[in-house]
Order: C-alpha cells, then sequence, then structure tokens
C-alpha cells in the first residue's frame, strides 16, 4: 500500500458514511479516475470498501493489521502513534525508525511492518516472527533527561505493554522479566529493544522497538519450549491494532510521568507485583563476569537487587538473568 493509498484509508475510517468521488479527488489533488484506482488497490489488500452512484466510498470492514488508519480507531494519545509509517516489510522498524529520527522525525512517530526479515533483540540476538500475526513497531522518543536514565525506558514501556494485554485479555496469566521482557507461563510472550543516539550527556533520540507474538499459532522447533503467542496463552485471537493503540495509550502518560520525576518509583509497586523474577533463584550474567542468588525486588532506578547465600546485596542495573536449574 503506498502513502497516498494510505492516506485515503485514513480519510475513509474517519468518515461517517460515505464519500463522494469528487470531494475525494479535491481532498487528495487528483482525479476521480486515480481515486478508484487507489479504492480498487485498498480491495485488494482486503478492506471492504463500498461504492454506490451518487452517494460515492464508504470503508465497510478492515484487515486487522497494525497501520495507521486501524490503530488510530482505538487511539486516545495527544502525539505517540497519531503519525505512523506502515509497510507490509522491513528489515527492521528499529532501523527505519532510527533514520527517520535521525531526519528529524516527531517524538511520537511509529514505525510498523507486518513482516522483519532482520528483526534484532537484545544483545545481538535475532527476532523470529511469523508475518501477519504478530506485532513489529519502534517508537520515536526525544527525552529531555539524564543519559543514565535512559535504560529505564525499557521496564517503563513492558509495564504498558502489560497494562494493555491485561485491558484486553484479562484472565490471562502475564508477568514482566526484568528487564525487558513479558512472558506467560515461563514462555517469551513479547520484548522491548531500546536504541539511542547520543553526545555527550544529551540523548539526540530514542527508538523503543516492541515485538509482540499475538496471533501465532506455533514456533520453530528451538523456540517451541521458550516461547508462547496472546493466541496460545489465552485461546483468544487478539486485536493486532487495538493492542497496539491500548499499548500507546497506556505509555504515553507514563513517559510524561517518567520525564518530570527522577526515577520509576511511580510504578515500582506494579512492577513489583508483576515481577516473573521475584523471589526466584538467579544467575545474572554480566560484562564483568556472572552473580547468583535470589531476587529480592528493584530499585526506584529499576535495577535489579539481587542477594547472594552469603547475604551480600547486589543492585544490578544491566545483564541477563536466568533462572537457576
Amino acid at each position: 500500500m503506498n502513502e497516498v493509498s494510505q492516506q485515503i484509508l485514513g480519510r475513509l475510517s474517519s468518515a461517517s458514511g460515505f464519500l463522494s468521488g469528487a470531494a475525494l479527488s479535491r481532498e487528495f489533488g487528483m482525479t476521480r479516475s486515480a481515486v478508484w484506482k487507489h479504492i480498487m488497490m485498498l480491495r485488494r489488500g482486503g478492506y471492504g470498501i463500498e461504492a454506490l452512484s451518487g452517494r460515492g466510498y464508504r470503508l465497510s470492514s478492515m484487515t486487522g493489521t497494525p497501520s495507521g488508519p486501524e490503530v488510530a480507531r482505538f487511539l486516545n494519545t495527544s502525539a505517540f502513534a497519531r503519525e505512523m509509517v506502515w509497510e507490509e516489510e522491513l528489515v527492521s522498524t528499529n532501523t527505519t525508525a532510527r533514520v527517520l529520527a535521525g531526519k528529524g522525525a516527531a517524538e511520537g512517530l511509529v514505525v510498523s511492518a507486518d513482516r522483519q526479515t532482520g528483526g534484532r533483540g537484545r544483545l545481538g540476538r535475532s527476532w523470529e516472527s511469523a508475518p501477519g500475526v504478530n506485532i513489529h513497531c519502534s517508537l520515536v522518543l526525544r527525552p529531555r533527561v539524564p543519559l543514565q536514565r535512559i535504560p529505564q525506558l525499557t521496564l517503563l514501556v513492558a509495564v504498558a505493554i502489560h497494562k494493555a494485554i491485561a485491558s484486553l485479555l484479562p484472565d490471562l496469566s502475564a508477568a514482566i522479566k526484568w528487564p525487558n521482557d513479558i512472558y506467560s507461563d515461563g514462555r517469551k510472550l513479547a520484548g522491548v529493544l531500546c536504541e539511542m543516539e547520543s553526545e555527550a550527556d544529551c540523548a539526540h533520540f530514542v527508538v523503543v522497538g516492541i515485538g509482540i507474538n499475538v496471533n501465532q499459532e506455533s514456533f520453530s522447533p528451538h523456540l517451541s519450549q521458550s516461547a508462547t503467542s496472546l493466541l496460545l496463552a489465552s485461546g483468544r485471537i487478539a486485536s493486532r491494532p487495538q493492542l497496539l493503540a491500548e499499548i500507546f495509550n497506556h505509555f504515553e502518560p507514563l513517559y510524561h510521568e517518567w520525564c518530570e520525576v527522577d526515577d520509576l518509583a511511580f510504578v515500582l509497586d506494579y512492577l513489583e507485583r508483576h515481577a516473573w523474577l521475584k523471589d526466584r533463584e538467579v544467575e545474572v550474567s554480566r560484562l564483568h563476569g556472572k552473580i547468583a542468588g535470589r531476587v529480592s525486588g528493584l530499585s526506584a532506578l529499576g535495577e535489579l537487587r539481587v542477594v547472594e547465600s552469603d547475604g551480600t546485596v547486589h543492585l544490578i542495573g544491566s545483564g541477563e538473568a536466568t533462572l537457576k536449574q
């Protein structure tokens, strides 16, 4: 779908009834024949569009893809996801968002794709995801906070994802795994990857990548025991555009509050109540070695608090935590 077709789709989705071909022709500066070609393109893409002589066009059904016009129906944000770049396929939404941010894209821009050919997670891992059933998106942020606070965004986004899932699937048991994942029944549902462009003590921009297994029915053998989806965990098909909108509906106010305070104290209770690692024995791999112990909670800065068997307490700001066997 090209940009003009997306704009026409957006106009149809915001209309309460029929829009005449003449009105669309004037609004988009093209002939009525050109409007018709875009309508046909949208129909081939799966959108239901009625056409009545003398009345014009009316959108009758959507496709369920997490594109701008479909997500906009569920948004109550002021800026986040109000501008969306949608592609059927990208190498990586984070890569595209970083390019756009470097060219001056405004805070709140979202890049979304139906399929990624080179999606990535933390520590350089690849992110495997089936096309057409999951969420792959990236959000551009321009926070004016000290650089050392930027890693806190990962947990803050995880809170928003958890809240969004709970609002749509209240019976689903999900938890936040420090520092960047959502788990259900011991398997990964979603992940967050934050990347930034900075200089000295200033972040020019941050790109928040979000990957969620939504309606995937199966995984490759090497992931079948470690990954799950909302469909597999709940038995219900979830609306991708509605879920994505709910994430931004929850995240925008959290983000603005975070920008005004010094830490994560205002969401610490939520993080503690929904922490997957709480009271578990873990081994945390860091750049300079490993620490083993029991997780007793989080600090207000988002650090994992690990207590060794001899009582030594460690506050860990980054690392990879795995359960001890």
